[in-house]
């Protein structure tokens, strides 16, 4: 992630490396400039209760790896796995393109990019639960 430029909201909190940080009174900018460094914006963070839906367990699943509960070595095959499940049922071309971004982030050990680009799928899954019959 060399070069990651985060914006910052005043009081917003970030995880960088399974660190809390909250930004002050003033909105800010910081340059992330490890490389790989493991960064999650708290504002953005899917909570285990609300990770219900097939996408929001694999974000979950990809979150802790950001916070480092997960090790990255541990849980790569099940993510793969999981995106794999997510292709039987995103079926268009603009999601193949998506779960093919998520699980290249995977292999490439890339979380934030699988996570940013599995939450482009977020609304679709929305959608197509509020079509599901009860």
């Amino acid at each position: 992630m060399s070069g990651l430029v985060l914006k910052l909201s005043p009081k917003e909190r970030v995880l960088i490396n399974g660190a809390v940080i909250e930004n002050g009174d003033r909105r800010s900018r910081l340059a992330i400039m490890t490389p790989d460094a493991n960064i999650l914006r708290l504002r953005d963070a899917i909570h285990p209760e609300d990770a219900k839906t097939p996408v929001r367990r694999v974000c979950f699943a990809v979150q802790l790896v950001l916070s480092g509960d997960s090790k990255p070595a541990d849980v790569k095959h099940g993510l793969l796995r999981q995106i794999e499940e997510l292709s039987q049922v995103f079926t268009d071309s603009d999601s193949r393109l998506v779960l093919a971004e998520a699980s290249q982030g995977v292999i490439d050990g890339q979380h934030y990019r699988t996570l940013k680009s599995l939450r482009v799928l977020l609304p679709r899954e929305d959608r197509l639960m509020a079509l599901r019959p009860n």
